[in-house]
């Protein structure tokens, strides 16, 4: 060590170089921290590096036990293994499913309910974690007219095509274990694919991860098993029938005696659907109308029900119920394709037999319009012609009440349905044909616009008479009685304000205003009587609109069983 001129220290440098101060050495001391520490990774970097250069699976030795250990084989197919004695509800794989799928907030693929049981002295509970049961048979995958659904052949594993769905919502009607959600922001329906991609890497779904207790996992299954266990009924207490879908997880569980679902026997009001409300109820209309007139024509009418204008104002209606069916599709842009699935879907058939009913019905309307003298040679060409609409309008009609009577749902058996739907044929189609007479300009109390009104006036009173008693039938049962008792108690419960309103507008509508407007015309007021028919169509369609919510609302939901009530 050495001092300058100015007292500074120097460092005695080695031979052949030169020598700096200290203060450099300093200097350099920093330089090279800076230099490394910019040469270190960050937490982020790091943690890429490492999912980068991993050559197998991570945490691969703690679920390996909770895969399977070989691909399924012929007839087999995976699954996934609850062990329900291991489930603690604590819904780490709901927020695992979640997170990992990036669902939307309230959007879940699979959920945690809770089953009791045993004895006052030892009460039972079990908690119950479900998602897809990826069915042998899915009832999903058959109810889809836009074929969203597909079956891998080899893992079993039921995946839905969101880029094909239309956001239709019918699946969510025919799937028992309330498993496909709709989200409305996105206008499409999703569900769980058992994490596909993670295994075809060779990793756990989400859920089977997540799992700190190692309740879930992932199994091959045969399907003749899986078929065999549906036929007896073993799946899960207070399930729907496992034989419809032959569902293929399997619940093990040590639980002794019988449980129930926590929330067994609380049903709850429905989702209405609105525009499925007016679609039904509009063509059911218009397919009545055309029936009708071919009715009128037949008894020897030669102008069918009330003239002209009686069906143009049908078909007018009808096609206003078809415009409203795009509505309650999430992606209506894409409606021509409901027609794919023809050869499975209701659905579809619905579509194809109402838009041929529609068309020929135009065709028909149009004729009559613009060739109503060619109509009438050969004298059967009318009435064939009319006989064919008719007959599509009744086909279009059974397709809507076959759309819900596939989905198992007790209160929409075609039993109920099937009379319901024709009721609202035959009383909207009389009603517009009240309305007609009504507004018809010449009507006169000795005149044949009037008598014809009695006959028609007397018939809807009649059919609308018909159609409340057979409804009041909905509110007999209990709760308790199964799903027809469960809807009992609803109408009689929460839509009570419902069916007092929907009673009302049908006696209205059915019977007071048809009789005033009958009474108007033998009175000689052609104001009045117009008036009184108008409003008879209007009370009697808002009667059927309501009757048709409660279709919706009061049709209890089979789901997989759900926690205690709030």
């Amino acid at each position: 060590m050495d001092f300058d001129d100015e007292g500074t220290s120097v460092a005695i440098a080695p031979p052949g170089e030169v020598a700096r101060p200290s203060a450099f050495k300093a200097a350099d001391g920093l330089l090279v921290s800076l230099i490394k520490e910019q040469r270190d990774l960050t937490a982020v970097e790091r943690f890429s590096q490492f999912h980068r250069e991993a050559t197998a699976p991570l945490r691969e030795w703690y679920y390996t036990a909770l895969l399977p250990a070989s691909a399924p084989g012929p007839g087999e197919q995976l699954a996934f293994e609850v062990d329900l004695s291991r489930c603690s509800g604590c819904k780490a794989c709901v927020a695992a499913c979640h997170a990992l799928n990036g669902l939307d907030d309230h959007e879940t693929w699979r959920d945690v309910g809770l089953l009791v049981g045993g004895s006052t002295a030892l009460p039972v509970i079990q908690h119950v974690t479900t998602a897809c049961h990826h069915c042998v048979e899915p009832a999903c995958r058959n109810a889809c007219p836009v074929e969203a659904y597909e079956k891998d052949p080899i893992t079993g594993i039921v995946r839905h095509l969101d880029d094909q769905c239309i956001g239709c919502q019918y699946c969510t009607l025919a799937c028992p274990y309330d498993v496909p959600k709709y989200q409305p922001d996105l206008g499409i329906v999703r569900k769980c694919d058992m994490c596909a991609d993670r295994l075809r890497a060779g990793e756990a779904p989400a859920c089977v991860q997540a799992c700190p207790h190692e309740a879930i996992r992932i199994r091959v299954v045969s399907c003749d098993d899986a078929r065999s266990r549906a036929e007896s009924g073993e799946f899960l207490p207070d399930a729907f029938d496992p034989s419809y879908t032959t569902p293929t997880t399997v619940f093990l569980s040590a639980a002794a005696g019988d449980l129930r679902a926590a929330d067994d026997g609380l049903p709850r009001a429905e989702h209405a659907h609105p525009p499925l409300t007016v679609m039904l109820v509009l063509t059911q209309l218009a397919a009545g109308g055309f029936l009708l007139d071919l009715l009128a024509r037949s008894a020897g009418s030669p102008n069918g029900v009330c003239g002209a204008a009686f069906l143009p104002v049908c078909l007018g209606l009808g096609f206003v119920g078809l415009g409203a069916s795009l509505a309650h599709l999430g992606r209506p842009q894409y409606a021509y394709r409901a027609i794919l699935g023809l050869r499975h879907s209701w659905l579809s058939r619905e579509v194809v037999a109402l838009g041929t009913f529609a068309k020929a019905a135009g065709a028909y309307v149009a004729a009559e319009m613009l060739f109503a003298d060619r109509l009438a040679s050969p004298v059967w060409l009318r009435p064939a012609l009319l006989a064919t609409v008719a007959v599509l309008g009744a086909a279009g009609v059974g397709c809507s009440v076959m759309v819900y009577h596939a989905v198992r749902r007790r209160h929409w058996h075609a039993s109920i349905a099937g009379w319901k739907f024709a009721g609202t044929a035959a009383t909207l189609s009389l009603a517009t044909a009240v309305a007609c007479l009504g507004v018809s300009a010449k009507v006169q109390p000795t005149g044949p616009i009037a008598g014809r009104l009695a006959i028609v006036a007397a018939a809807l009173a009649a059919v609308v008479a018909a159609k409340l008693a057979f409804e009041a039938r909905d509110l007999r049962g209990d709760r308790d009685d199964g799903p027809l008792g469960q809807a009992a108690w609803l109408l009689r419960g929460p839509l009570r304000r419902f069916v007092k309103v929907r009673v009302a507008l049908g006696v209205a509508g059915g019977l007071l205003l048809p009789i005033a407007s009958l009474a108007a015309a033998y009175g000689g007021l052609p104001i009045l009587a117009a008036l009184a028919g108008v409003l008879s169509l209007a009370t009697a369609t808002a009667g059927e609109m309501v009757e048709r919510h409660l279709f919706f609302t009061a049709a209890p939901k089979p789901r997989m069983p759900g926690g205690l009530p709030s």
